[in-house]
């Protein structure tokens, strides 16, 4: 497959060999969320955004597999380095009780693992102070790990706040903390002491112009954040909030992007009453916004980051002096143990360094917006985004689906979120021609439905 003349090309979606697979697939597999009869071909040609399914149907994905393939497909950006490698068992140590390196000095790595991906982290976060890092399997593992150092942190802090629209995972902790789908909680125990605020759902939004409730009285510019805390009007006091917890850019609820008198005021709050921020980057970080973190682009400062996805693997980053200093509080078998994932982790922040990508981030989602912008009919009531995070609303739920399914009969893999949005996750190396093509299907797409 050549990425620079490539094409999609679909005969039939879903296609019978597809067809038979996904039967197969879901005769043992729990009731999840699958979003398509996209079955993908390993051994076929795949790079970047484009990738073969099992009817040889080529396709252009821009999921990039909800963030966590931010190169794409056998991108050799990764795979050249990684293929110097000589395969060993296991791959997966117990890294909370084992260490692992290639035999070199620390910091001089051909393969990097868990340990030079926890240096790469804390300097990719020094700018917020933070120097340590608790690796882990997943996202979901990221933020437990990072409420359980909070809530220890703060020495018998009861409460956590959330806010409106908030998606953070599906273990028992993390669902605790979502404010999206009622179906990601109904019927689970929760966490007590949870408390949500609204989110901003206009990104250029005034005290005097909010609409969403954060700024529930048009006279005032206090929050209800602060309203909440405030010493005498207040229902909760400050000293007993163990974390705040924010995604930056929400992603589950809609892609929606906070306007600055929303982060000012967030990040106003925090500082007065010294609350500790967590930010779930899980899906907003890693170069996805043309940034390192979503966090970058507004003024809080977070005390605690979660990553994941991206880094291919979770990742929960703070200060020293939060994390508890007594053995055994935190540990995983496999957490920090998984040696390829690491290296892959590595490679892909080298990557977004050495070949400039959060730049091209910014320049590539800027092409995409603005070829939306100019050309989407009116049922796309908005189009928005920061680098490649990208999202297309349309005016009913209805059309967004309708619309997501007619671009995956011309080619083009996209992930609806919220209620009537579709979100765009192109590869972060992805080009000018790749934006073009995947722009003008979309484009193509909406007005089959419309």
């Amino acid at each position: 497959m050549d990425r620079e003349t490539v094409v999609p090309h679909v005969d039939s979606m879903p296609g019978e060999r597809a067809k038979e697979w996904v039967s197969y697939h879901q005769e043992h597999a729990a009731p999840s969320t699958y979003v398509y009869d996209f079955v993908w071909d390993i051994t076929s040609e795949a790079e970047g955004p484009f990738c073969t399914d099992v009817d040889g149907n080529v396709l252009l994905d821009f999921t990039s597999h909800v963030a966590a393939a931010p190169l794409g497909y056998n991108n050799p950006k990764i795979l050249d380095r990684m293929a110097e490698f000589d395969l060993v068992d296991p791959t997966k140590i117990a890294g909370q009780d084992f260490y692992v390196s290639d035999g070199s000095a620390p910091g001089e790595e051909q393969f990097p693992g868990p340990a030079a991906l926890m240096d790469k982290l804390t300097d990719l976060t020094s700018h917020y102070g933070m120097d340590t890092v608790f690796l882990s399997n997943s996202g979901a593992e990221a933020v437990e790990n990072a409420i359980k150092i909070c809530y220890d942190n703060s020495d018998g802090g009861k409460y956590g706040i959330t806010f409106e629209g908030a998606f953070h995972g599906r273990t028992l902790g993390a669902l605790s903390l979502n404010r999206s789908k009622s179906v990601y909680r109904h019927n689970f125990p929760e966490l007590s002491g949870i408390v949500d605020v609204p989110f901003c759902d206009d990104r250029s939004c005034s005290p005097e112009t909010c609409s969403c409730g954060f700024f529930p009285d048009p006279e005032s510019a206090a929050s209800k954040l602060r309203q909440k805390l405030h010493p005498k009007k207040g229902h909760i006091d400050a000293s007993d909030v163990a974390y705040v917890i924010v995604e930056p850019i929400q992603g589950e609820g809609g892609y929606r992007f906070p306007s600055d008198a929303f982060s000012e005021e967030l990040a106003a709050v925090v500082d007065d009453y010294d609350l500790t921020l967590i930010a779930d980057e899980i899906q907003s970080g890693v170069g996805r916004t043309g940034e390192m973190w979503g966090a970058d682009h507004y003024p809080m400062e977070p005390d605690v980051i979660t990553g994941a996805k991206g880094l291919r693997v979770g990742a929960t980053i703070s200060k020293k002096d939060i994390f508890p200093e007594e053995k055994s509080r935190l540990s995983s078998t496999w957490g920090a143990g998984d040696i390829l994932a690491s290296m892959q982790g590595v490679f892909t922040l080298e990557a977004i360094e050495d070949y400039d990508l959060l730049d091209n981030a910014v320049a590539r989602g800027r092409q995409f917006t603005e070829t939306m912008r100019d050309d989407a009919p009116d049922t796309v009531v908005d189009v928005r985004g920061k680098g490649l995070l990208l999202a297309v609303e349309f005016d009913t739920n209805e059309r967004r689906n309708a619309v997501q399914e007619a671009a995956l009969k011309r080619g083009l893999l996209t992930l609806s979120c919220g209620y009537k949005v579709l979100r765009i996750l192109p590869p972060l190396d992805v080009t000018e021609r790749e934006i073009d093509i995947g722009a003008n299907m979309l484009l193509d797409a909406i007005e089959d439905v419309s």
